[in-house]
């Protein structure tokens, strides 16, 4: 590997995800270097019509997409899976999000087409799982917050409140396509010592039920909980501020910036048992502190002691961090509609760059030079694409 060249370069992708679980696992695969072959239905992935939308592009379509090639193939079409088959013995790896048995209904399942290329890795991301009882049920994120426990767990920490927030930021989905993308790179690690590829089965469940730390494990025990959540904001005289005092020390912090090191002999809150148990009551002496100046200088003082904290910021204020021009955390990519910011991968190599995009590739504009690198004649190829 050159200095310069990307971390998965030379590794080949077929795509058939669509919405956002497998896009967006597939996007950061090809940020890292890897051709990624997007397999698209006629009427194409469906994200291509959500907006923000701009002479007919989608924004939130590119941004999950950058980078990749597409191709479109009628998959009901016996011809275009034969086609599939000739690209599968030329790829790496195969990443879907059906639901769990459309694959193997098409003849595209890991069983048949591990038969064509044993080097395959191939990862599906479904709902509930590829096996048991509920392997069989639809599922959008939205569906795993609430089927989870997530949602009412959420729920719990806002007192006062009965009814499940609305869903418009779909954990479920972006957590599961980066959970798939660390065991392809596993699976391709395993390969370089076995010679053979594997089947990957990625549950959105499991996902999100691994994200909920203290839930799983109060679930399983008789657990006494606090008077009030310890996450949560406390309010100045024309805002809020999130402060996390997540050790002794940064709750010793606390009480320094605040000017109440009493605090740290208090019997209510001087140990962190009994300090969890009593949260409500030293927030309540916080806030006879925090009330009487403004956010900005809330900020200040706790950052004066180095104390976790942040104000609640808008996502067009975060962009606006100097932060994330310093890390490039913006990347610009180009669609038919013109050029927009999207995120970058989250993490950054020492030795090898990455690159996002910049390209978003119009809906089957790469099939007729993919399917000629299959090896399929000119007059098939026609076929298909008629």
């Amino acid at each position: 590997m050159t200095e310069m060249s990307r971390p998965l370069d030379g590794l080949r992708i077929l795509d058939f995800s669509t919405t956002i679980a497998g896009p967006h696992c597939s996007r950061l695969l090809a940020d890292m270097g890897a051709e990624v072959v997007k397999v698209e239905a006629p009427e194409g992935d469906l994200m291509r019509s959500r907006p923000v939308q701009r002479d007919g592009f989608s924004t939130m379509f590119g941004q999950l997409n950058a980078g990749k090639k597409s191709i479109v193939l009628d998959l009901k079409n016996p011809d275009a899976v034969a086609a599939i088959k000739k690209l599968v013995a030329t790829v790496d790896i195969l990443v879907e999000n059906y639901r769990p048995g459309v694959m193997k209904r098409l003849g595209l399942d890991y069983a048949e087409l591990a038969k064509v290329n044993p080097r395959l890795i191939y990862c599906a991301i479904s709902g509930y799982g590829q096996t048991g009882p509920g392997a069989g049920r639809p599922a959008y994120a939205p569906v795993i917050h609430a089927s989870t426990g997530y949602d009412m767990a959420h729920l719990f920490y806002q007192q006062g409140r009965e009814r499940p927030d609305n869903c418009g930021i779909f954990v479920a989905d972006y957590a599961s396509g980066a959970y798939a993308m660390g065991a392809i790179l596993a699976a391709v690690h395993q390969r370089h010592a076995t010679g053979k590829g594997q089947m990957i089965d990625v549950s959105m469940f499991e996902t999100l039920v691994g994200m909920l730390l203290g839930e799983v494990n109060r679930a399983q025990f008789d657990f006494e909980m606090p008077s009030r959540p310890m996450y949560g904001p406390i309010e100045a005289s024309d805002g809020y501020v999130m402060l996390a005092t997540a050790s002794e020390k940064t709750f010793q912090d606390m009480a320094t910036a605040a000017g109440r090191r009493d605090w740290l002999t208090d019997p209510r809150f001087e140990k962190y048992h009994n300090r969890r148990m009593n949260w409500g009551l030293l927030v309540d002496e916080l806030e006879q502190w925090s009330k009487k100046m403004t956010v900005k200088q809330v900020v200040a003082a706790l950052e004066k002691q180095g104390v976790p904290c942040s104000p609640y910021l808008t996502v067009t204020e975060a962009l606006q961090d100097p932060q994330v021009e310093h890390r490039g955390s913006l990347c610009t990519i180009e669609d038919g509609g013109g050029s927009y910011k999207s995120p970058a991968p989250p993490f950054r190599f020492s030795g090898s760059p990455l690159q996002s995009g910049p390209k978003v590739a119009a809906l089957g504009e790469d099939t007729k030079a993919v399917l000629a690198q299959a090896g399929l004649t000119p007059s098939e190829i026609e076929a298909l694409v008629k």
